[in-house]
């Protein structure tokens, strides 16, 4: 995985601004009154991190700034946990600009930050228990909000699983149903993917489990297994498959997730990374002196 210093490396310049566009183009479509009533004179206002937390969305919030013509200076290295109350980034321009970007910025490293804090913390819970496979997320993301929920994380130290349909195949239940058999569902899925993508199948019973690897899936997902009947099921699949990627999932949490990792899994994913993250709670205060470096008594609350 690359370094969290690189992580911002894996976000196209153009995908970014279009994002950036698309979000303010939501929150101000038509007169920004509000902008009106403050005026271009040139401000400053600092990024406040008041709840604990990793940082992360800092490509986000910059390219928001970047958009309505604002700079963005940081004191705070993404990827790092903070501590209320932390000064993360300062943000100059026209105050008039500062305010229109402010809620969607915030909105961005505000989401990025529960989301890498909870991957975080899923991973430090696989380590402590020895394991050495891979925390994923899963497509369970905010329409519209994917890229930077999948950013985040990374960030956090998880793995981004597929990133949409195209990426990898994954055939589920219904896929089966709808194909007739797992067998069936495989071999349509083969004859467009070829060699390029990987197929994933998404497997109730051990007898489902072994239909799949034996018709060529590259890695079965064992969906909603207890942990008592997982452990037993991917070792029995290991020993006959072991070329096969095993991925645990459904209903795993922070809280249970050290009794779904053992030796014959190589993948957790959990859904509750982007669903149930709590955001982190950031806050933008213009300076009341421009020119000075102020403590956090001298912004405007």
């Amino acid at each position: 995985m690359a370094s969290r210093a690189d992580l911002s490396h894996l976000l196209p310049a153009a995908r970014l601004r279009q994002l950036a566009h698309d979000w303010l183009q939501e929150d101000a479509p038509s007169f920004d009154y509000g902008g009106y009533s403050v005026g271009d004179r040139q401000e400053r206002a600092v990024l406040l991190c008041k709840s604990p937390g990793t940082l992360a969305g800092f490509p986000f919030f910059k390219a928001v700034f970047a958009e309505v013509g604002c700079s963005v200076e940081w004191f705070q290295t993404e990827g790092a946990w903070a501590e209320p109350i932390t000064r993360v980034a300062e943000v100059r321009g026209p105050a008039k600009d500062l305010l229109l970007g402010e809620r969607v910025a915030l909105n961005c490293v505000g989401r990025c930050s529960g989301i890498a804090t909870l991957a975080a913390k899923a991973c430090r819970v696989a380590q402590e228990a020895g394991w050495r496979g891979e925390v994923a997320g899963t497509r369970k993301t905010t329409p519209g909000f994917r890229l930077p929920e999948k950013y985040a994380l990374l960030v956090g130290g998880a793995s981004c699983h597929r990133y949409d349909l195209g990426s990898l195949i994954m055939l589920k239940d219904n896929h089966v149903w709808a194909s007739g058999s797992i067998t069936q569902a495989v071999q349509n899925a083969r004859r467009v993917g070829g060699f390029a993508l990987k197929i994933e199948v998404e497997c109730r019973s051990l007898e489902e489990a072994v239909e799949a690897a034996e018709c060529g899936a590259d890695i079965v997902m064992l969906d909603n297994f207890t942990p008592e009947d997982l452990h037993p099921t991917a070792n029995t699949l290991k020993t006959s498959f072991p070329h096969v990627t095993i991925e645990a999932s459904g209903g795993i949490t922070e809280d249970n997730l050290a009794k779904f990792v053992g030796p014959s899994i190589d993948v957790v994913s959990l859904g509750c990374l982007t669903q149930s993250a709590t955001v982190v709670d950031f806050s933008l205060k213009l300076c009341r002196d421009p020119a000075s470096k102020p403590p956090v008594r001298n912004f405007i609350f």
